[in-house]
C-alpha cells in the first residue's frame, strides 16, 4: 500500500500503483517497494536492439521453439517487477502472453536467458550488476549476461553455479558464477539451452556498430 506524506508520494508502492499511473509504468520498474524510472540513452537503445538481432537470429537458425524479447515486458522478480532489456522465454510462454492473454506479466522462473546493458554509472549500473543479479540467479534463470557498450564493448556471461546441491524436493538456485568476460577483439560464443539449444556468436564490437 502506498503511503502519502502532505502532496508526496512516499512509498511503498504496488504492482497496482505501478500500473495505475497515467504512463503505466513505461520506463519503470518496481523495486522492493519502490518505483525506478531509466532514462536510456539511444546508445543503450542500440546495443539492445544489437544484442536482440543477434539472439532472435541464433534461435531462428536452431528452430529452437523460444521468442526473445526487448524493450518494456514485464518480469516478476523477488524484488517486484523488472523490465529486462533483452530476455528469451519458451514460444508457449510468449503465445500465452500475446495470443491468448492469459500472462501479463512473465514469470521470471520461465527464463532462459536475460540480458541487461548498463546504461550508466551510479544506481542503474548498481542495479545490474548486484540487485538484479542476485534476483535472476535466485529465480533460476540459466544465463544472465551483463553488457557494456562504453568505454570498450564487453559482454560478461554468468551461469547458474553448478555447486549448488540439490535438495530433496527439488533445486534450490541462488547463485551465479562468471563464466566468460569477453571484449572487443574477440568473440564471443555461448550456448543456451532451449528445446533445441542455441548457440550465440558475435564479436562485442558489433554492439556500436552503424
Amino acid at each position: 500500500m502506498k503511503v502519502t506524506h502532505g502532496q508526496e508520494d512516499l512509498g511503498p508502492y504496488t504492482a497496482d500503483d505501478l500500473h495505475d499511473r497515467e504512463d503505466e509504468g513505461r520506463g519503470r520498474e518496481l523495486e522492493n517497494g519502490w518505483l525506478l524510472e531509466s532514462s536510456p540513452s539511444a546508445a543503450h537503445n542500440w546495443a539492445v536492439m544489437r544484442v536482440h538481432d543477434l539472439i532472435r537470429d541464433a534461435v531462428s537458425q536452431a528452430g529452437a521453439a523460444a521468442f526473445v524479447a526487448a524493450g518494456g515486458w514485464e518480469v516478476t522478480t523477488p524484488a517486484g517487477i523488472r523490465k529486462p532489456d533483452v530476455f528469451a522465454i519458451p514460444r508457449r510462454i510468449a503465445k500465452a502472453a500475446i495470443v491468448e492473454r492469459d500472462v501479463t506479466i512473465i514469470p521470471g522462473h520461465e527464463l532462459l536467458l536475460v540480458v541487461e546493458v548498463v546504461s550508466s554509472p551510479g544506481r542503474s549500473e548498481r542495479t545490474d550488476r548486484v540487485c538484479k543479479l542476485k534476483e535472476y540467479a535466485a529465480l533460476g534463470i540459466p544465463q544472465y549476461w551483463i553488457v557494456d557498450y562504453t568505454p570498450v564493448p564487453k559482454v560478461q556471461v554468468y551461469v547458474q553455479d553448478d555447486a549448488i546441491e540439490p535438495f530433496p524436493l527439488g533445486r534450490v538456485y541462488g547463485s551465479y558464477r562468471l563464466d566468460q568476460v569477453v571484449e572487443a577483439g574477440n568473440v564471443l560464443e555461448v550456448e543456451v539451452e532451449a528445446d533445441k539449444p542455441f548457440t550465440v556468436r558475435f564479436a562485442p564490437q558489433v554492439l556500436t556498430e552503424f
